[in-house]
């Protein structure tokens, strides 16, 4: 049964103010803040406490006279933003996908696997061969794949490939045989087992599916489970993330957490929503959320489980898919059950954070909110619904009224623009991807990229957010572009208010004297460059609490 050790609680509360000041004034820069009013706010010198990690002060040369005698840094003329913040992401499948087979690039099944052959070969000592990101709508035939090809090449290993939004997942023989799937298996509530026209399992599970195949994984052990988050770290911070909400963390991912913390080990910020699906949930409430006056390791959110996803056909939909009729997709924790884990989630004075991607979900966990929250818990939970990926119009300002945050992932709309339309029809996709109709109403957007079904890199968000474009700056205009965002809304988004969807706006996220100093440079002025080119921003430093985490080689 797990337990939250004292020990760990007790160090996560340990205070920096017993630390003697020592300024450093960072000058010679193009910084960008924001104010009280979430305005941006310019300034070329910054002043920030490398023994409490807080910033001191900001602005001209005038306005940090008092610090002459600090020590001096030269930022060369480089652009200073605060350190970003993915609201939704999966650090344990990031640094475990960046050791896998990556199929994100494939541009057939055929290309897919020789790609996972070629892999196989150089990684003869693994029991299963594991990757993912392959996504059949880009291919050709825009058709799930098989078993066929992949038995072709490997036969005597399982082998279990993850599609890119990780609802879905493409497994060879050996591994279906591994699991027992055959043709006398029963789909499982909220899944789906692909089958030939003979019924025969195809080699596709379709979200809670996967689970009758995942079980039989050989589970990672300790080590290889630091292994893998000390690469998501390092990945995450040059790429200029310094926090990272992550979205469902099992017991044995928290404890990895609790121990690095403990040891000091901890480079960035990580606000850990627990698993919904974890049997040790109970526990975990009553014994009440972890909090941490460093902000290093917080958890005090759940992250519930809805439906599928949208590539694979198992989002839940008012109206069936346009593309397949009387499809309507898969509830993954049906209605009675999310309504229990809601409820126990909401009693306990948790933050609830429910994955909804299809407007039935999004409408059904409005709903739920409505029914199960009262009128304070609605107004100080900060309760959110993650993805608010296709909502029905007249929900929209539902989120508003009961302060339900929407957090959204920007690179979703631009990976997903060419096959939206076929899923949803024309109709529907006035509540699809909305952010600038979230943002007209008021509602805060926690701004993410949901990696690593997407790429980590948020300047690739912020540029989707902005541009409504691909990075080959189609189409042309922007895909519905009434949606789109100003840079300085899509940077308040993965900065300041992502802090507030964490409880964290009051210390990290915009700079601001007493804040965390949190910040990154970055090798132009995103503020003046074409913004078809700010998915190109480069990160050159990202520091965490005024301590220097990543520096790019020269």
């Amino acid at each position: 049964m797990f337990r939250f050790t004292p020990s760990v609680l007790s160090l996560l509360l340990l205070s920096s103010g017993s630390l003697s000041a020592a300024p450093v004034v960072l000058h010679n820069i193009q910084g960008y803040g924001f104010d009280e009013t979430g305005q941006i706010a310019e300034f070329s010198h910054f002043v920030f406490d490398n023994q409490s990690g807080k910033v001191l002060a900001r602005g001209d040369k005038a306005a940090v006279a008092a610090y002459d005698k600090a020590e001096q840094i030269d930022g060369k003329g480089q652009t200073l933003l605060p350190g970003l913040i993915d609201g939704h992401g999966h650090v344990l499948g990031l640094g475990q996908n960046l050791n896998r087979v990556d199929l994100r690039t494939s541009s057939s099944e055929a290309q897919a696997v020789a790609q996972v052959a070629a892999f196989a070969k150089t990684h003869q000592h693994s029991q299963w061969i594991l990757g993912g990101g392959w996504n059949q709508v880009l291919w050709p035939t825009q058709q799930f794949p098989g078993k066929t090809l992949l038995d072709e090449s490997i036969k005597d290993k399982a082998v279990w490939l993850t599609r890119v939004d990780s609802h879905a997942g493409w497994a060879n023989s050996k591994a279906l045989q591994l699991a027992g799937i055959t043709k006398e298996t029963i789909d499982p509530p909220g899944g789906e087992i692909i089958r030939d026209n003979e019924g025969n399992p195809t080699g596709v599970l379709i979200d809670n599916a996967m689970l009758l195949l995942e079980k039989h994984i050989p589970e990672q052990s300790e080590a290889e489970r630091l292994a893998a988050l000390d690469t998501a770290f390092e990945h995450l911070l040059a790429l200029g993330i310094t926090s990272v909400h992550d979205a469902g963390v099992d017991a044995a991912n928290l404890q990895s957490y609790q121990q690095l913390r403990k040891d000091n080990k901890l480079p960035l910020r990580i606000y850990a929503m627990l698993a919904a699906t974890d049997p040790d949930l109970a526990d975990w409430l009553k014994a009440g959320p972890v909090l941490d006056q460093e902000d290093l390791l917080v958890a005090r959110s759940v992250k519930v489980y809805g439906d599928g996803a949208l590539g694979s056909r198992g989002a839940a939909l008012i109206e069936a898919y346009s593309d397949q009729p009387g499809q309507k997709g898969l509830f993954v924790t049906q209605p009675d059950k999310l309504t229990a884990v809601m409820k126990l989630t909401l009693d306990a004075g948790f933050q609830t954070n429910v994955h909804a991607i299809g407007d039935l979900t999004n409408r059904l966990v409005l709903d739920r909110f409505e029914q199960l929250a009262s009128k304070e818990q609605l107004e100080q939970g900060r309760h959110r619904i993650e993805h608010a990926q296709i909502v029905s119009p007249k929900d929209i300002p539902r989120f508003a009224e009961l302060h339900i945050l929407p957090s959204m992932q920007p690179t979703h709309a631009t990976s997903d623009k060419n096959m939206a339309a076929d899923r949803l029809g024309i109709a529907r996709l006035r509540g699809a991807y909305a952010w600038k109709s979230f943002v007209d109403q008021g509602s805060r957007i926690v701004a993410g990229s949901d990696f690593p079904v997407e790429l980590a890199n948020p300047f690739y968000g912020i540029h989707a957010a902005v541009t409504r474009q691909d990075q080959q700056n189609q189409p042309v205009g922007g895909w519905l572009p009434e949606q789109r965002l100003t840079l300085t809304q899509a940077l308040k988004a993965f900065t300041l208010d992502a802090a507030y969807g964490a409880f964290q706006d009051q210390s990290m996220g915009s700079l601001a004297p007493g804040m965390w100093a949190d910040f990154i440079l970055v090798d132009r002025d995103i503020f003046k460059a074409p913004a078809e080119t700010l998915w190109q921003t480069k990160v050159q430093q990202s520091w965490v609490a005024g301590q220097q985490k990543y520096k790019a080689s020269m």
